[in-house]
């Protein structure tokens, strides 16, 4: 009996120690993630993004932001914003909002009824009141090449232009002429171009990655960024145009190819999810409030 006794009582040392000692690399293991997330941080380069008022667009036939009947009857009040990014070695434009001819016209509604959309600054004295000219943009890239992403875009014919190749190719068809939603004037003089063929992180960092999700257009494209105290952020471009388009996951009638966009929005959750990225729906119109009220984030 006193043999199983001391037997009872040395495993539960055992027992205890191996507890006590799990417990302890635990403990060990969650600092060492915490001290290495601080080094991670601390090891991204200072970004900072400039978030901009490129115009604004009320879309008369929110139906046309789903396949079927969805928000039939109803209209929706949208942003059109544009974004800087500073890099130590680089600055990047994304997007330039609605076009400059729109400014000192007021409300202004096309052809069709659709939209009435307006603008109340020119790019380049916005970029005046962050100490910015156009000269001082090192890179352009456009979400893709709507009329209401490449308005301003003219201003920076010395930019390297980064586009995606099926972006590229769909600019050179006879497909882009004659529709409405494409104005290649607007962004003629961009001759500079650099061909992407996916993905690309602009810095060899990681601190901004141009991702490709095409399908809105041919060669539609988010950004993502990694932002010392913002965190992971996502740029959304067209990949949805407010939030409940997000939550219902559903695709504009008028997108270029509709099953690759359903595609792309797999992609763009799923990499949202593996980043725990905040996502900015660039369209969305409390999204921009919110997150213009903000910058620069950095």
């Amino acid at each position: 009996m006193k043999n199983l006794i001391y037997l009872l009582a040395t495993v539960l040392i055992l027992t205890s120690c191996k507890n006590l000692e799990q417990d302890n690399n635990d403990a060990m293991s969650e600092t060492e993630a915490q001290a290495a997330m601080q080094d991670s941080l601390a090891a991204l380069p200072e970004v900072k993004l400039h978030i901009f008022d490129g115009g604004s667009v009320l879309a008369k036939q929110k139906v046309m932001f789903s396949e079927g009947d969805r928000y039939e009857g109803e209209s929706i009040q949208l942003a059109a914003p544009f974004y800087v990014i500073q890099h130590p070695e680089g600055t990047l434009l994304w997007d330039t909002g609605l076009p400059e001819g729109l400014v000192g016209q007021g409300d202004v509604t096309p052809e069709g009824d659709a939209f009435t959309i307006s603008r109340s600054e020119k790019i380049v004295d916005q970029l005046a009141s962050v100490g910015l000219t156009p000269a001082d943009i090192d890179m352009i890239a456009f979400s893709h090449v709507h009329f209401d992403h490449t308005g301003g875009a003219n201003n920076f014919a010395n930019a390297k232009w980064l586009v995606q190749d099926t972006e590229m190719d769909f600019i050179n068809s006879d497909a882009i002429k004659g529709n409405a939603f494409y104005a290649p004037d607007s962004f003629s003089k961009l001759s500079n171009s650099q061909i992407l063929n996916g993905d690309y992180d602009i810095f060899s960092d990681g601190s901004v990655v141009i991702k490709s999700f095409p399908g809105h257009t041919a060669g539609h494209q988010a950004l993502y960024l990694s932002l010392k105290e913002s965190g992971p952020t996502l740029l959304s471009g067209d990949t949805y145009h407010f939030e409940q388009n997000r939550e219902d996951a559903v695709v504009p009638q008028f997108n270029y190819d509709i099953p690759e966009s359903k595609t792309s929005i797999e992609e763009f959750e799923a990499f949202a999810k593996a980043k725990n990225a905040t996502v900015i729906i660039q369209h969305d119109l409390e999204d921009f409030k919110s997150t213009v009220a903000k910058t620069p984030m950095k």
